[in-house]
Parts: C-alpha cells; sequence; structure tokens
C-alpha cells in the first residue's frame, strides 16, 4: 500500500492534510481472543474507564453518529467490538480496524465473571498480534486516577517496537484554557479532544496514519 505524504503546497502555504473516515461497518463482537476476527488488518485498540467517551470517541473518528453504541449503564458493554474503517487520504483508500474494548472501573458483576473478564481481556491485548496503537481514553476532569495510571504503567511494560501508546484526554470543554496547558505541559505528547464540540479528533486520525502506514504530516 503506498505511503501517505504531505499535503500540497499553495501559495507558500503547506496543507496538513486529514484522512477523512469515508466508510465504517461493524463486524462482530467476541468474547475474547479466540472467538475474535482474523488478524487481517492493522488494530487500533480504544481502552478506558467506563463513562469516559469511548463510544463517543469511536463515532466521531469514523464519522458515523452511532456505530459504537453506549450503554445508559456504566460497564454493562463486556464484549470486545470491532468495527473496519475506510479512509480516504488524497487519492488513496486506506482500512483501519478499530478494537472497543469494554470499559473499567464500573463493573457490576459477581467476582467469578470478572475474573473471566480480565482473563479475556488481558489475554487479547498481550497476544494480538494486529494490534499497532494502543488508544487510552482519560477523563480529562480526572487525569490521575489510580486504574488509568495502572492501566498505563500494564500495557508499557510489554509494549512491543512495532506497537504505540497514546493518551488522549475526553471531555477538554470541561477545562479552561490554562487547565488545558497544564494539562498538556503534565502529559507531553497527549491529545485533547471534545466529543460535544467535535475538536481534536482529526491530530488522532494523524496519528492513527503515522502509526499504522509511516504516513508524514
Amino acid at each position: 500500500m503506498p505511503k501517505a505524504g504531505r499535503g500540497k503546497e499553495n501559495d507558500n502555504v503547506k496543507e496538513t492534510p486529514v484522512p477523512r473516515p469515508v466508510r465504517a461497518e461493524f463486524l462482530k463482537s467476541a468474547q475474547g481472543i479466540g472467538d475474535s476476527v482474523e488478524e487481517s488488518l492493522s488494530e487500533v485498540v480504544f481502552l478506558g474507564r467506563s463513562n469516559v467517551g469511548k463510544s463517543s470517541t469511536i463515532n466521531l473518528l469514523s464519522g458515523r453518529k452511532n456505530l459504537a453504541k453506549s450503554s445508559a449503564t456504566p460497564g454493562k458493554t463486556r464484549l470486545i467490538n470491532f468495527f473496519d474503517i475506510g479512509y480516504k487520504l488524497g487519492e488513496e483508500d486506506y482500512t483501519v480496524r478499530f478494537v472497543d474494548l469494554p470499559g473499567f472501573g464500573y463493573a457490576k458483576v459477581s467476582k467469578s465473571m470478572k475474573e473471566i473478564w480480565q482473563k479475556n481481556l488481558v489475554e487479547f491485548i498481550r497476544n494480538r498480534t494486529a494490534i499497532r496503537l494502543f488508544i487510552h481514553l482519560r477523563d480529562a476532569r480526572h487525569p490521575r486516577t489510580k486504574i488509568d495510571e495502572e492501566v498505563e504503567r500494564y500495557i508499557r511494560e510489554f509494549l512491543r517496537p512495532d506497537q504505540r501508546y497514546l493518551t488522549v484526554f475526553t471531555k477538554a470543554d470541561k477545562l479552561k484554557q490554562k487547565e488545558r496547558g497544564a494539562l498538556l505541559r503534565e502529559f507531553p505528547g497527549a491529545i485533547l479532544i471534545s466529543n460535544l464540540k467535535k475538536s481534536g479528533q482529526d491530530r488522532i486520525q494523524q496519528e492513527i496514519f503515522q502509526t499504522i502506514f509511516g504516513a508524514e504530516f
């Protein structure tokens, strides 16, 4: 597949290209790696606490309002959901697979069910070779919760050379400009987004393409 390139220059002003989602398809839900879809595409995994805005973020990035369905009950979704997202960048077509993991932190399930669930997720994120990018969604108003810190530390322990970890703070519209600046200084390389105001998604799309296709922006 051709490598995505830089934008054209008009009147000495460089345009920054942004991948545009043009197709989005739900594939299936799986309990674990054993019944997951075939590893035929590079995958972007979305993980985060329940109620952090994971479904809204996936919908925003895919250009589809109801592709990923959120539950009114935090922690209710317990399956791994797969979506194929088709992009256009310049004249080229690209396809990326989004993987929506169950939210963590609020699940009201039995201890035995939670242990099975956790085992399935750990096995998936450690052994799924198609994963190229982990996007960890964190609430901008609560940037250092214990469970978020533990998840980041855990993933970084087994991150492969061909994988990347990206911190994305949701609900950035809830912060004042000064607070947003302080958060970015505390977390260099992180991205702030607002699903409500539909801001920040272009940066994430570019990060996805840099990681998977080696695109330069």
